[in-house]
């Protein structure tokens, strides 16, 4: 009698948008945040960028740690009535939800003390706290994929619509600041007690209550969309216990891999480069570009065409090249752009020109770096692929699931430490009258050249056996 085999599992209409809100409603309120907590508390709040950044770095180190922890508690969870990773939405979902909101509502820092102790064990705590909880739900997000899409055809799909919502995500959470923005008639003079700084306090905690309803119900969602019920079907299921320690253990496999190990660097680099954009979006407008009123609506008109237009402008790039040569160029590009900040030092050049110089070095900084995964994620499995041929293991299949969970644990931790320092950079530079220096905020936007050129050499350096693979057919029938 032949066994006949279940249907791949597959997410489709309501499941699969169901799924795919998070990547709106969980991007929403952790990129508002990402991008808006250091304005707020340096420029509004008036805690110190030392301490702010000590406190942002810390929760990115310890978001990386716990990463590599719940992933092993998550997978050695016995499934349950409601499933195996479910229920751990519901554990994070209150915890995340309370502390994205409690995060704006913080003690005052006086007038003359910026180092007001109280403000910055508030900011430590609840940061930290909320940095736990998020690493939990989105580690679990991103873990249930391949179990719910085991088609290659309906992963595409998936990744198609999570990029959508991740990029409308990403210009409602730089809109909303900047509507608030617009409304200050001194932005340069935010602080708590003055009449811009008073909008601020009073407008940004709203949308930060807003962006955390909006999360709490692409949760809940996510949760009901996810069908986990063929776990029941398995009688027989056992789990091998990993404990933390031999999961560390196996990090070191990736780091003696010299491919990998160039492409973790790469994005070491291009973290520290992609953080410190962040971090310039408001003070470079408002510092170096003085800008009022309506002007701060110039760059989600920027936001908008660096990240469409210039992502179909790489997607050809890459039909026409190979995967490392594409890459290449987009990171030239991202050299260039940052670079391109040099002449916002000619301060005597009209605002009109500066205005087009503007426009040109962010949209191609912005284009650039939101079209890197195109090359990033198939180069990923490319090295991997490799790794697991060049294994002991004859089943390849098996051998790759025994070393992507490893290979993609240490590249996600490297990964943060890039942000981790850029935050602890960009803090201990930007102390006191720094904060307000349009060339110390223009220095820091070329040095993002140099961070960009690091990742470009890194990536260089990478030779993939299988990187045929990923080149285009014309390319392949000219060889």
């Amino acid at each position: 009698m032949v066994e006949t085999l279940p249907s791949p599992r597959e997410l489709k209409g309501k499941r699969l948008f169901g799924y795919s809100m998070g990547d709106l409603g969980m991007s929403l309120p952790n990129i508002f945040t990402g991008v808006f907590i250091f304005q707020y508390y340096v420029f509004t709040i008036n805690l110190s960028s030392i301490l702010v950044s000590i406190g942002i770095t810390t929760q990115l180190l310890v978001s990386a740690i716990f990463a590599i922890i719940f992933g092993v508690i998550v997978d050695n969870k016995k499934p349950g009535k409601m499933g195996k990773r479910r229920p751990f939405l519901l554990i994070g979902l209150p915890v995340w939800i309370a502390t994205t909101i409690l995060i704006w509502f913080p003690p005052l820092a006086p007038q003359g003390n910026s180092f007001y102790l109280p403000t910055a064990t508030y900011f430590w705590v609840i940061i930290l706290i909320r940095s736990v909880s998020r690493s939990l739900l989105f580690n679990v997000y991103i873990s249930m994929l391949p179990e719910q899409s085991q088609t290659q055809k309906n992963r595409e799909t998936v990744a198609s619509v999570r990029s959508a919502f991740m990029i409308i995500a990403s210009v409602i959470a730089l809109m909303l600041p900047l509507i608030v923005q617009s409304f200050l008639e001194d932005p340069k003079n935010a602080k708590w007690w003055e009449p811009s700084g008073k909008i601020v306090t009073t407008f940004i905690p709203l949308i930060g209550i807003g962006v955390s309803i909006i999360g709490l119900i692409s949760v809940l969602i996510i949760f009901f969309s996810v069908d986990e019920s063929f776990y029941k079907s398995i009688t027989n299921y056992k789990i091998e216990k990993v404990s933390l320690r031999d999961r560390v253990r196996q990090m070191s496999l990736p780091a003696r891999d010299s491919n990998f190990k160039y492409i973790i660097i790469s994005g070491f680099f291009g973290g520290v480069a992609g953080k410190l954009l962040g971090l310039l979006v408001f003070p470079f407008q408002t510092h170096v570009m003085e800008f009022t009123s309506a002007l701060f609506f110039i760059y989600p008109l920027i936001s908008v065409f660096g990240k469409f237009a210039w992502y179909i402008f790489w997607m050809k790039v890459r039909k026409r090249n190979d995967i490392l040569k594409s890459y290449s160029i987009t990171l030239v590009l991202a050299v260039t752009g940052s670079f391109l900040g040099t002449f916002f030092l000619l301060r005597f050049v009209p605002f009109e020109i500066q205005l087009m110089f503007y426009i040109i070095s962010w949209s191609t900084v912005l284009g650039s770096m939101y079209s890197f995964p195109l090359f990033s994620i198939p180069l990923s499995a490319a090295i991997i692929h490799e790794a697991a041929e060049n294994s002991e293991e004859p089943n390849k299949d098996i051998a790759m699931s025994k070393i992507s969970g490893s290979y993609y644990g240490l590249s996600s931790f490297v990964r943060t430490l890039g942000p981790a320092t850029a935050s602890l950079l960009a803090g201990f530079i930007l102390v006191g009258k720094n904060e307000e220096n349009p060339i110390i905020l223009i220095f820091l936007f070329i040095l993002m050249g140099f961070f960009f050129l690091g990742s470009l050499i890194a990536i260089r350096k990478i030779k993939v056996t299988h990187i045929t693979f990923f080149e285009h057919p014309i390319l392949e029938e000219n060889r």
